[in-house]
């Protein structure tokens, strides 16, 4: 029985599914959709489009359009309950076209995804399930409520390169990366886009418009590549009797953070994190703090200092502690290495380890492959499909996943690392992993499929059922999709200790902090530096402090990053590791949300967490040379006006009351100075 709470309509020209949040029109007239919300916001003038060969099809410029009322189906699923229908586009001469959709009761949102089918398999690297051109006019209405300036969302497909987030005024031109949001900068009322299917496409969201507030171009389209994915070549071509575009999920919210962490969450639904009990990790990483320096020494020194000076004192997550070596781990002898994992464990610590699967850094291709006799490196690389090697990316080789014998490689190392005694492994590079190229197995014919192979092998060779205990995983430079595969992901490249490093890290939590929870349990800000890393002069003690605050409020990986051997690393490390609110705070697991969103490519400085009875704030001052004043408007955080208020600073312990009918707090930052506010309110 299809769904009570569902309206269906139709007539000679219109085809309509209405769940009471969004209603999904059918054009049988022109063969375009179209979403109305209830509020007056919409999208229009929407087809589909996929390639065949050099010919683009596009279902606007077919001939009959229809919805078979056999197509209508009821749905129940981990969404809810619901009606998938199916927009037919048919033309002599050319390949039927379908878009199906879905709606949900009390959702939001809809899902639309494009297929075809042809007597003869076929072959295409191009689908879009909607697009929408104009040179007049808008694509997307607003509605009655907004009269602000509206921005659009880039979303990088990799943390790679130092890569940062955005939000871009219109008029501009954006090309995100399997999810966009457009949204008025001051109500926030927005439309989020983006792909909830991550099986074989790399998908694009493209938006453009030419005057202030004005969408003209909208399109979202499985087969993206180019210098933001690191491909050389085109996207890799799906071949089969019938081909299926990515879902794209379209939503419009009265905030559009919610719809980004709604989006999140579809996401999770199809493909649901990694499961982890173990809470959040604390500990320390070697990159920072010696990088190729890396010895024996530094390592049990460090797990030494952590066991005496911090472990006891309250840094630690339920008595768990991870000592983590990073590259160069290798230049320890097998005696020092098994030696250092005892010692770890003797101070009531888990170690971690590090590898890059997916990269070969060597020089010479034609290197024998240790283990496995009659294979060189060149056999295990990834090709062009005129047997060419790809160009290196960051300096190394991509290995091919789909090759039997480079899967059973990492299988090895990983059960090298279980026998050790790891626990924990940040797995690096992984972008390789997902080049297009020409693979080894013929029905691997694309980056992301390959992908899948190999972070599989990672996450069943690492499963505790098989290994007999948990096992964290992290992965560092990687595509935000597919997910499923780790328990961490890392939200930006490599941040140290200064305060731009806690700029560009916070830009990433800016525009990403719904991937906390949602696809990744953990969102990792990196090694958390207090006073120095290998590659940078000192911190001062506001840019320590203030990179440690943007580490507790990601969500979080609290992994420590200094060479404890240095007497101010050790007393910052003493002094702030082991206050029992910032700790308490971090252990929470629970990312900030940005305040606001309309900072380009930079970061936000102003930062929620709100629960029924209290707020968490935290506050930066960016500037490395010069104090600043910083506003906080009261109702941007959603406290009501007319109730006192309870504000105590975490650090100082500096506590103030006033009635915020004043509205606003005003704050005096120094020079890269940050502060973390505690706020107590009936009305929060």
């Amino acid at each position: 029985m299809l769904s009570q709470n569902i309206q269906i309509e139709s007539d000679s020209n219109i085809m309509a599914v209405d769940n009471g949040l969004v209603r999904s029109e059918a054009n049988l007239h022109d063969g375009t959709l179209a979403f109305h919300w209830r509020d007056g916001r919409a999208i229009r003038g929407l087809y589909g489009e996929l390639k065949v060969g050099s010919d683009l099809l596009r279902t606007s410029l077919y001939e009959n359009h229809s919805v078979d009322e056999a197509s209508i189906q009821p749905v129940e699923d981990g969404f809810g309950r619901g009606i998938r229908w199916t927009f037919k586009h048919s033309t002599p001469g050319k390949p039927a076209i379908r878009q199906h959709l879905w709606s949900y009761e009390g959702m939001p949102y809809v899902f639309v995804e494009l297929d075809s089918r042809q007597e003869a398999e076929w072959e295409t690297n191009y689908m879009s399930p909607l697009a929408s051109l104009r040179n007049d006019g808008s694509v997307i209405d607003f509605g009655s409520g907004s009269k602000g300036e509206i921005r659009v969302l880039f979303v990088p497909y990799d943390n790679d390169k130092w890569v940062r987030y955005g939000s871009h005024a219109i008029p501009c031109s954006v090309e995100s990366y399997e999810a966009t949001a457009i949204y008025d900068k001051d109500a926030r009322k927005g439309f989020v886009l983006g792909s909830v299917t991550h099986d074989f496409w790399k998908t694009g969201l493209q938006v453009e418009g030419t005057w202030a507030g004005e969408v003209s171009r909208l399109r979202a389209f499985g087969g993206v590549t180019g210098l933001q994915t690191r491909d050389t070549l085109p996207h890799g071509n799906a071949r089969g009797l019938v081909n299926v575009s990515p879902r794209i999920f379209v939503g419009a919210f009265d905030d559009y953070r919610d719809g980004m962490e709604a989006f999140g969450r579809a996401n999770a639904v199809i493909a649901p994190k990694l499961p982890w009990d173990g809470g959040v990790p604390f500990g320390w990483n070697s990159w920072s703090a010696v990088m190729g320096r890396l010895d024996f020494d530094v390592y049990v020194h460090t797990s030494d200092f952590i066991k005496q000076s911090l472990q006891q004192f309250g840094f630690s997550n339920d008595g768990v502690v991870y000592i983590n070596f990073d590259a160069f781990w290798n230049k320890l002898t097998p005696e020092e290495l098994s030696e250092s994992v005892r010692r770890v464990r003797a101070n009531g610590q888990k170690p971690g380890i590090y590898f890059s699967p997916f990269a070969y850094w060597g020089k010479d291709p034609e290197r024998p492959v240790e283990g496995f006799e009659g294979y060189a490196y060149r056999d295990l690389l990834l090709k062009d499909h005129a047997g060419n090697l790809l160009p290196t990316l960051d300096g190394a080789y991509a290995m091919d996943l789909s090759h039997p014998v480079t899967l059973e490689r990492i299988r090895r190392e990983l059960d090298r690392f279980v026998e050790w005694g790891f626990e924990y492994v940040k797995a690096d590079f992984l972008a390789h992993g997902a080049l297009e190229g020409k693979h080894h197995l013929p029905d691997v014919r694309s980056g992301i499929q390959a992908y899948h192979l190999g972070m599989a092998v990672i996450r069943d060779t690492l499963k505790p059922e098989r290994i007999g205990r948990p096992f964290f995983i992290n992965v560092s430079i990687a595509p935000l999709f597919p997910h499923g595969y780790a328990h961490s992901r890392r939200i930006s490249c490599d941040a140290f200790g200064l305060i731009g490093d806690t700029e560009y890290m916070l830009n990433a939590l800016t525009y990403g902090w719904w991937i906390n929870d949602t696809l990744y349990r953990f969102n990792d800000p990196d090694h958390t530096v207090l006073h120095k890393s290998d590659n940078q002069k000192e911190t001062t003690a506001h840019e320590g402090r203030s990179r440690l605050t943007a580490s507790v409020i990601a969500g979080t990986s609290l992994l420590l990053g200094d060479d404890y051997r240095l007497e101010e690393a050790a007393a910052r490390a003493r002094s702030w590791m082991t206050r029992p609110e910032v700790m308490d705070l971090a252990r929470k697991g629970v990312t900030f949300r940005p305040v606001e969103g309309t900072s380009g490519n930079k970061a936000e400085d102003i930062y929620l967490l709100q629960s029924e009875d209290e707020a968490w704030v935290a506050v930066f001052n960016f500037d490395p040379d010069h104090a600043v004043s910083k506003r906080i408007e009261l109702t941007r955080l959603g406290i009501q006006s007319g109730k006192e208020v309870s504000v105590r600073e975490i650090w100082d312990g500096r506590e103030m009351r006033f009635d915020d009918a004043r509205k606003a707090i005003e704050i005096e930052l120094q020079p890269a100075e940050s502060v973390l506010l505690h706020f107590r309110n009936q009305s929060l």
